[in-house]
């Protein structure tokens, strides 16, 4: 997924403010989703999944006006839980790699990820 940075973005440097990046994660995480249709609070299941870890490893910095790619990739799944490595690149720079831990739960308790979820996260480009 694409990300152009903006102002709101950054700092007074015009340097992108660390926590953004977890953003630009979720949002693309999300995106994958809604590009195939599926949108968790349409499904009135009260089932989606949650952040349990996340390590970062902040490579370089980003600045105002770039477009950065977030790539997602399923490389453990479990149970009721998924292991993705997301990295966020300018061009074929790293800026930054978070490999995230999240757990599918349904009432705020850890079940099944079901295949038709799963088989979105693993089929995404």
């Amino acid at each position: 997924m694409k990300i152009r940075i903006y102002y709101e973005d950054t700092d007074a440097a015009g340097i992108v403010y660390h926590a953004n990046f977890i953003k630009y994660c979720e949002r693309a995480r999300m995106e994958i989703f809604f590009r195939n249709g599926f949108n968790f609070h349409e499904e009135d299941s009260n089932e989606h999944f949650v952040v349990r870890h996340i390590v970062s490893d902040f490579v370089a910095v980003a600045y105002l006006g770039d477009l950065l790619d977030v790539t997602t990739k399923v490389i453990e799944r479990k149970n009721s839980s998924v292991v993705l490595k997301q990295n966020i690149l300018r061009g074929e720079k790293l800026i930054c790699s978070f490999d995230i831990v999240m757990v599918y739960v349904k009432n705020l308790k850890a079940i099944k990820i079901p295949d038709k979820v799963f088989e979105i996260m693993q089929n995404q480009d």
